[in-house]
């Protein structure tokens, strides 16, 4: 399964507000620019604020006007999961145009509705569905922030 450009950079930019943010409460948070982090990202900005307006709506990140103002997130980073933002950006996770999730977890094939016999796929894609899904729920921002801070190119120490 392949997420869209949605997802890679709308979790990218999750990241940046995630690592600007420290460890403070994110009303503590100085609200960050887009510019700057298309920027240190390297991403087109008119496409980051399409991004970040559908986390806005998801309430994932607030806005701060002003002169000074920028994004912020929403709750600590431990409290988002991927799944979250994931879903804001692309919408029901599906490995398969015919799979659609329901309330409770429950699955349906629209091949079944076609005959009077069950989806003989259907028992994997269920299985491809719960995979990701578990994946992204157990994942927090937070985790990435860390795994991105331990991994950063830092500047060798003139001495």
């Amino acid at each position: 399964m392949l997420f869209s450009t949605k997802a890679e950079y709308g979790v990218r930019l999750m990241v940046e507000l995630g690592r600007r943010a420290g460890d403070g409460l994110p009303d503590e948070a100085d609200p960050v620019a887009l510019s700057s982090v298309a920027e240190a990202e390297i991403l087109p900005l008119s496409y980051l604020e399409h991004l970040v307006a559908k986390l806005r709506q998801a309430e994932l990140v607030t806005s701060v006007r002003g002169a000074h103002g920028g994004y912020r997130l929403a709750r600590p980073a431990s409290q988002i999961q991927m799944l979250d933002v994931v879903q804001a950006l692309e919408g029901p996770i599906a490995p398969m145009e015919c799979f659609h999730e329901v309330r409770e977890g429950r699955v349906l094939c629209s091949h079944e509705a076609d005959g009077d016999r069950a989806c003989a796929t259907r028992l994997l894609w269920t299985r491809v569905h719960g995979g990701i899904t578990k994946a992204l729920a157990g994942t927090t921002l937070a985790d990435l922030v860390e795994f991105a801070d331990q991994h950063a190119v830092r500047e060798p120490v003139a001495g």
